[in-house]
């Protein structure tokens, strides 16, 4: 029997807020249960259904693996010459991969030259042989990577609220586009470092402006 394993992220882009990778096995014959419980790309279900579908996707699978990658270690990611965004995300597959062992891997590409970032993935890889099928919108394409969207959705949106309860604020979403993050992002910035991106446009465009106010008031 053909084991699948669909591979998803959640939060690439925020400033607050970890980056979770996850990956889904399944034998292949089990789709169409992923499809009869109503499996689709995260982003296109509301949070109360996403998190219906969590269990009953572990319940179907035969093993996941959720990479948690905190926001120091993308940041200690991107700092360094030779990484960056992609090739954090490849790593962090290559581990889902290695701890499930599929026949074949379904991953949604964040990457523009999909063969290269196929190249290097492979790179991080125990079993060079595993089938790697790589595009664009593959969460919406294929239901085992719509079912890992959705378990890495969820993840990290209870990853932000486990934040959140800690600092007893709520902040938003954590992405720079949602209101209520970038208010509390230009008031908090340096009250609560640990939980942003420092390497964010965003993050360091409020620590540049504040540093300016700062001087213009001396």
């Amino acid at each position: 029997m053909t084991s699948i394993c669909g591979i998803e992220e959640a939060g690439r882009g925020p400033v607050i807020g970890p980056l979770v990778v996850c990956g889904v096995i399944i034998d292949e014959k089990d789709e169409s249960k992923l499809a009869s419980i109503g499996v689709k790309d995260s982003k296109l279900l509301t949070p109360k259904k996403r998190e219906s579908l969590f269990d009953q996707i572990k319940n179907i699978a035969k093993g996941y693996k959720l990479v948690i990658v905190p926001s120091d270690e993308v940041d200690a990611y991107l700092s360094a010459a030779e990484l960056n965004l992609n090739k954090l995300e490849a790593q962090k597959m290559a581990v889902a991969i290695n701890t499930l062992k599929p026949d074949k891997v379904y991953l949604d590409c964040p990457s523009n030259n999909i063969k290269a970032f196929v190249s290097y993935l492979k790179r991080h890889l125990k079993d060079k042989n595993v089938e790697i099928i790589a595009e664009h919108k593959a969460d919406v394409k294929y239901l085992v990577v719509g079912a890992a969207s959705i378990l890495a959705k969820v993840t990290r949106d209870n990853e932000i609220k486990k934040i959140q309860k800690k600092i007893g604020i709520d902040f938003g979403s954590g992405y720079p586009s949602d209101e209520k993050t970038v208010k509390f992002l230009k008031g908090n910035w340096g009250k609560y470092p640990s939980i942003f991106r420092k390497k964010w446009a965003s993050y360091q465009q409020v620590v540049k402006s504040k540093g300016q106010s700062k001087l213009g008031d001396f």
